[in-house]
């Protein structure tokens, strides 16, 4: 940012010149995130599941990296009834915008605290032990109005929730508190996404069905009391791999961002990438041969080049592992990276593109004239997942709405 100097010399530091001193956000890096698409994905996935099914909009992470508030907005005008989040501060934040649909926790809350405040907040939390049941009782004995709860059941994930042999009774004891309010029983799959290229393809299958029978086991022993529960098992694997998974509810995620975990789906369902990655040239310089670029100097141009310095690194959440792996596009055209990927920076090869030059905008992720990278992409060199990618992203990275 240009200084401000007043007529005497001195710096201007007053709060109307630093208002009018603000930063473009597309100055170096950003991100940009589409609502409409999220909305549409939403509305294509309302469509699979059916009129009876709800649909949790999986928000958690910041909406994966999207903006949260933006994300659950987006979502629950495409069709969207429910909102899923991993934190109290992540329900609290969206109840502060304004969202008054059934909000759940999905991660374990253990201290009073914290269920007294999602109690006040009208959150629901997840319940995985009598422990934080008899939290629950001891609130609502104190306040008197009813503290809506679901239980979780482990059916094979081996991470949150009771076992299934305990869960009847857990439901029993909730329902013998006044004003402890059980909303929902749920469940989560393991291995929905498995991949039919790999070997492992039945294997997640075989996994995928033993949880749904146990979960269908525990529904059954349920009797009576199961026509007032919303019960749910699929993330947004189950919800594309079969309709035999949706239940009263799925709980979409990935999906919702565009992007379809699996490659077998039993629907069709037009998903569209919602965010897209881009950083302005800040540099570019010729080179002759035989000159090493960035730290360790692990690439050394082989004929006489063009290189341009791309202002985003690994601090905004491109992984230094993937350093000399993964190109740019600009106008339709692949840039590859060279050099390791510093802290804020990484450097393109552009020899055989003419028209760089400082202040042109790369796409790191996302579409350009009909050629994208995906977030895929990038987790199949890392041998990690399109989620991770997403969430990596870091809040010095302004979001831009498109």
């Amino acid at each position: 940012m240009q200084n401000l100097v007043a007529m005497n010399g001195d710096p201007v530091t007053n709060q109307n010149s630093r208002r009018l001193a603000k930063a473009d956000p597309r100055q170096r890096a950003w991100l940009e995130v589409s609502p409409m698409a999220v909305e549409a994905n939403a509305r294509a996935l309302r469509s699979v599941i059916g009129e009876q099914c709800l649909l949790m909009a999986v928000v958690k992470a910041d909406g994966y990296g999207h903006g949260a508030v933006t994300v659950a907005k987006a979502a629950l005008r495409g069709g969207a009834d429910n909102l899923g989040v991993a934190t109290l501060h992540e329900g609290i934040e969206l109840r502060k915008a304004g969202m008054d649909c059934p909000i759940l926790i999905l991660g374990n809350l253990i201290d009073e605290k914290e269920l007294e405040a999602c109690f006040c907040w009208e959150i629901m939390p997840t319940l995985s032990t009598m422990r934080e049941i008899l939290i629950c009782k001891r609130i609502v004995s104190n306040y008197r109005r009813n503290f809506s709860v679901q239980i979780k059941l482990n059916t094979g994930m081996t991470r949150l929730g009771c076992e299934v042999k305990e869960a009847l009774n857990l439901i029993k004891f909730v329902d013998s508190v006044p004003y402890l309010d059980l909303q929902g029983v749920y469940s989560h799959l393991a291995w929905a996404d498995g991949d039919k290229k790999r070997k492992s393809f039945d294997q997640s299958l075989l996994l995928t069905k033993k949880q749904q029978q146990s979960f269908n086991s525990f529904l059954r022993s349920l009797s009576s009391r199961r026509k007032n529960l919303c019960c749910h098992l699929a993330n947004s694997a189950g919800t594309l791999r079969t309709s035999e998974l949706h239940y009263d509810m799925v709980r979409i995620g990935l999906a919702l961002y565009g992007y379809s975990p699996i490659e077998d789906s039993n629907f069709e369902v037009a998903l569209q990438p919602a965010l897209s990655v881009k950083a302005r040239v800040t540099l570019v310089r010729d080179v002759e041969a035989g000159i090493g670029v960035s730290y360790g100097h692990n690439f050394v141009t082989k004929r006489k080049s063009r290189l341009a310095v791309v202002g985003i690194g690994y601090a905004d959440g491109l992984s230094r592992a993937l350093s000399g792996r993964i190109s740019a596009l600009f106008k339709g055209s692949f840039l590859p990276q060279v050099g390791s990927i510093t802290m804020d920076q990484l450097v393109l090869d552009v020899t055989d593109q003419s028209d760089i030059q400082v202040g042109s905008v790369v796409t790191l992720l996302g579409e350009d004239r009909g050629k994208r990278i995906s977030p895929q992409d990038w987790s199949d060199l890392l041998g990690s997942i399109p989620w991770e990618i997403l969430c990596g992203f870091k809040n010095r990275l302004p979001r831009l709405l498109v």
